[in-house]
């Protein structure tokens, strides 16, 4: 059984750079505001009515439930990012607003423990009626999360205390001899809850109910087929049968990914957690058939997940339209999750890698430079005028937007941000792993005793990583440092000393010796710009090329290009400068590539004859980081993939 665990809350301090000004940003930005959108604050964006709702519940106003069925889980995960952010430093007002939530929350609880303010105010004798879309189980699963997290953060019981009652009603109703003990959630979560619950309370029962959750999940597929949903309409076709909810077939018998992506990173999550705490050599190969299908086949540049939008879900190997992918802010969040408890599991560089990718890229593109406004979607590619022309494009938003009326990605986001010192380092037994180069501060116990690691650097940025150990006195172990798989060389050196490049093993350098305080050991990983090509099956990108350097993917905006990007070709065998510029969106790199533009037009023929002479200019392709994109000019063009020419 792996032993691996990630560091904790309090033993991580992002010290500065790329991630302390995110970290910075959602604390006095992002959480303030979505407060108050949660309350209904904010004139511009749509209501939420989340917290009235749990008031109501609590018997503390009068009125109706408004919003989705699954309204609760947008405080819950607003209440896990918040009680992160208290974790890293005092917040005397944003203490007051989780108190507050806290306390609705455990008023509105039955003595029962259930909570759940639609089935409270609207169905009350409408509960576990409707599993495959009612969302109880998955608004539950996202409430212990965040009591997990603020137990975690403060070493107060109170909000936990709330969802251990929760949770052991759940045992009664779903358990052995349980009048569900058949039935799972159609939106995975409450097993990934159920184990945290499992690792903060030290009680096994609800590590057991996770898994009866997991292994149940589809053996019966026919309790998800046909079912009008309680509260909204889903339309009656072929993209909502069994394997939208991953239950078309027992979990160990899934080998390619399907379904709603949000739902199937939740689950294999879960599935990774359980393999990890029970050994479990069958779920473990279900889950690297799945890591294949869904990272070689079904993944696009950015780490997104989820090509088709009716559905939300994922199509056919190899079908990856750029502009009409959904990519949902959720489902990029929901793989970096699972690619973490897949590190955990086994630790090999391709999960860090992945990891990375979508950290980078997939996810950050969901939130807006001030923290205010939000993607719920992430297309690779957006034309605005045929955006809002096309009903195969309605899902796509030209410009971010400060809150939906399912507003799951925005505290989803917060919370990711929030916790990001969780993702970086590692530990089993007496080595220890750096998985994410943040520059951060991380405490560990080894056997021997203490150690404090320093990571300084200014990643993504550039590729100069610097780590010091501080020691009381001299102690072995083993450091392990991931080289990114996208990287060909780099420079590695000891105390000043040139050490080389040192064999790898599953993607990191191992260096076992006796550390003794004050010990720098200094990484350089060259970022040469990469022009990517897709498989030759993804036939929606063919003879275009998306550009990266380091980490980051990038993407050519109408701002710096002007309209009509598909007419700009870029020569990938060109040099292309790379230039940080402080004043481009709060300090970001900037690539300039040669290329062309077409310039030719025959205004009065649609269809003019092919020529080989067709005019070009010579132009400079402007780029920057996909997941900053639109935050300068929102409403205009936005290119990852570029046609290619020598």
């Amino acid at each position: 059984m792996n032993t691996t665990t990630k560091t904790g809350l309090v033993s991580v301090r992002i010290k500065k750079g790329f991630w302390r000004q995110k970290t910075d940003l959602v604390a006095r930005e992002m959480l303030p505001f979505q407060w108050k959108a949660l309350n209904d604050q904010i004139p511009e964006a749509e209501p939420s009515h989340a917290l009235e709702n749990f008031r109501i519940a609590a018997g503390e106003a009068e009125g109706a439930f408004v919003g989705t069925i699954w309204q609760d889980s947008d405080v819950a995960k607003w209440l896990e990012a918040a009680s992160y952010s208290l974790a890293d430093g005092p917040n005397d007002e944003l203490e007051a607003h989780v108190d507050e939530a806290i306390r609705l929350i455990g008023k509105a609880q039955g003595p029962d423990g259930y909570v759940n303010t639609w089935f409270t105010l609207v169905g009350p004798d409408k509960r576990w009626t409707d599993l495959p879309w009612g969302h109880e189980l998955y608004s539950g699963g996202h409430l212990i999360e965040a009591a997990v997290a603020h137990f975690q953060s403060t070493g107060s019981r109170r909000f936990l205390d709330i969802m251990v009652r929760y949770a052991d009603g759940l045992i009664a109703v779903f358990g052995p001899g349980g009048p569900h003990q058949e039935d799972a959630c159609g939106h995975p979560e409450i097993e990934l809850a159920l184990h945290r619950l499992a690792d903060a309370t030290g009680e096994a029962r609800f590590r057991d109910l996770a898994a009866h959750f997991v292994d149940v999940r589809g053996t019966h597929p026919d309790r998800f087929l046909d079912k009008k949903p309680l509260g909204f309409e889903i339309p009656q076709n072929q993209w909502f049968k069994e394997d939208y909810f991953l239950a078309h077939v027992p979990v160990r018998q899934q080998h390619h990914a399907e379904g709603h992506a949000v739902r199937a990173m939740y689950l294999y999550n879960a599935m990774a957690r359980q393999a990890r705490e029970t050994g479990d050599a069958k779920l473990k190969a279900t889950l690297e058939d799945l890591w294949t299908s869904v990272t070689e086949r079904r993944m696009y540049v950015t780490g997104s997940l989820g090509s088709h939008a009716m559905g939300e879900r994922f199509s056919v190997d190899y079908d990856l339209p750029p502009d009409t992918a959904y990519n949902e802010t959720c489902a990029s969040i929901g793989f970096l999750f699972w690619a973490r408890t897949m590190l955990d599991l086994d630790r090999r560089g391709r999960y860090a890698d992945a990891m990375e990718r979508v950290l980078f890229n997939g996810a950050l593109s969901g939130m807006a430079l001030d923290g205010k406004r939000y993607f719920y979607v992430n297309p690779l590619e957006v034309v605005p005028r045929v955006a809002r022309a096309r009903q195969d494009l309605e899902h796509v938003k030209t410009a971010r937007v400060p809150w939906f009326g399912c507003s799951c990605c925005p505290p989803n986001i917060a919370r990711l941000v929030t916790s990001i010192g969780q993702y970086a380092w590692s530990q089993k037994e007496n080595t220890i792993a750096v998985d994410l180069f943040l520059d951060s501060e991380a405490r560990f116990s080894l056997d021997s005793g203490p150690v404090v690691l320093t990571l300084s650097t200014n990643y993504p940025w550039d590729g100069a990583i610097s780590l010091a150990v501080q020691t009381d006195r001299p102690r072995r172990f083993a450091l392990a440092v991931r080289i990114p798989g996208w990287c060909e060389s780099y420079t590695l050196g000891l105390g000043g000393k040139d050490i080389g490049p040192m064999p790898q093993k599953d993607g990191y350098v191992v260096i076992d010796r006796e550390w003794s305080d004050g010990d720098e050991l200094a990484l350089d990983l060259a970022m040469p710009v990469r022009f990517l090509m897709a498989h030759a099956r993804v036939a929606d990108v063919a003879g275009r090329v998306a550009v990266a350097r380091g980490p980051l993917i990038f993407c050519a905006e109408e701002v710096d290009n002007g309209g009509d990007l598909h007419n700009l070709t870029i020569d990938p065998t060109a040099p292309v400068e790379a230039a940080f510029l402080p004043q481009l969106m709060g300090g970001s790199l900037q690539l300039t590539a040669q290329g062309w533009r077409r310039t030719s037009s025959d205004a009065g023929d649609l269809y003019p004859p092919w020529s080989s002479k067709e005019k070009q200019e010579a132009v400079d392709v402007v780029l920057v980081p996909y997941h900053q994109w639109g935050n300068r000019r929102p409403g205009q063009e936005m290119r990852v993939w570029l046609r290619a020419e020598a």
